[in-house]
C-alpha cells in the first residue's frame, strides 16, 4: 500500500524516531568512506532547504540537478531532492546543457561555470568541505548551507504534484512515496540516478540503509561483505 505522506516528510518522521542509524553509507574515489545517520542526513536536508528559502523561488521553480547525473552517488548530491522536495520544489534531472537557464542548477566540482539564473557547485568532499576560487556567478553549496538554521518546518505537499522529472517522465511525490521498501542494508555499484533514487527512498521508508560505491576501481563485493550488506546485481 503506498505510503500516503511524502518521502521527504518521512525522512523526518524517521529522524524523530531512529535518528541515529545509519541510513547512507559512500565509497567514493580511493575508497573514501563516509558514513551519514538518518538524523545527520535530514539536518542536511534542512540546511539545505533554508538555502533555499532564500531565493525566493515558485513553486513550479526550473531547478536542475547536473549533480545527480555527475554523481550519482554521492551523498551531497541527494541532499538536493530531498530539501527541494521539503521546500515545495520539483527536481530535473539534467545534463549542464539542458539546464542552461533554469531557475537554480546545481553541479559538481569540475569546471565549475554558470548554468542557471542561480548556481551551486557541491565539493563532492567525503567531509561536506566547502569549495574554493569559485568564478563569479558560481556559488558553494556546503559553505552556505553550513551557515544555515537546523530546522526547516517543511511546505505542505500535493501528492499528485511532479517530484521529479528525468528521461523516463514525470514522477509525483505519490510516486515517489510508493516505490518498494528497503527495510535490510544493501549495496550497490555505480548506480544511475534512478536506481539510487530508489534505493535511498525505499531506505528511507523502509527503514532500511544504503551503501553507494561509485569507484570502478573499488571491489563492491568485499565493500559489501564488510559492511554486512546485501549486493544488488
Amino acid at each position: 500500500m503506498p505510503h500516503a505522506t511524502p518521502v521527504s516528510s518521512q525522512l523526518h518522521h524517521r529522524a524523530a524516531r531512529d535518528g541515529g542509524a545509519v541510513l547512507l553509507t559512500h565509497y567514493g574515489p580511493g575508497g573514501a568512506r563516509t558514513e551519514l545517520s538518518v538524523a545527520s542526513f535530514a539536518n542536511w536536508v534542512d540546511k539545505t532547504a533554508n538555502l533555499l528559502g532564500e531565493l525566493d523561488l515558485e513553486p513550479d521553480a526550473d531547478v536542475a540537478l547536473p549533480v545527480l547525473g555527475e554523481a550519482p552517488a554521492h551523498w551531497m548530491a541527494w541532499v538536493w531532492p530531498f530539501a527541494c522536495w521539503r521546500a515545495g520544489l520539483s527536481v530535473r534531472v539534467a545534463s549542464r546543457a539542458d539546464a542552461a537557464g533554469a531557475d537554480l542548477a546545481v553541479i559538481g566540482p569540475r569546471e565549475p561555470a554558470p548554468v542557471g539564473d542561480v548556481t551551486y557547485a557541491c565539493s563532492l568532499d567525503p567531509w561536506g568541505r566547502p569549495l574554493g576560487d569559485l568564478p563569479a556567478g558560481v556559488a558553494d553549496f556546503a559553505g552556505e548551507a553550513l551557515a544555515q538554521p537546523d530546522f526547516f518546518p517543511g511546505v505542505p505537499t500535493d501528492p499528485d504534484a511532479p517530484a521529479w522529472f528525468d528521461h523516463a517522465g514525470v514522477r509525483t511525490h505519490a510516486d515517489v512515496a510508493a516505490l518498494a521498501s528497503v527495510t535490510e542494508r544493501v549495496c550497490a555499484a555505480a548506480p544511475d540516478a534512478a536506481t539510487a533514487l530508489t534505493l535511498l527512498a525505499g531506505a528511507v521508508l523502509g527503514g532500511g540503509s544504503v551503501v553507494l560505491v561509485d569507484d570502478p576501481e573499488v571491489d563492491a563485493g568485499r565493500v559489501a561483505a564488510s559492511e554486512h550488506a546485501r549486493l544488488l546485481p
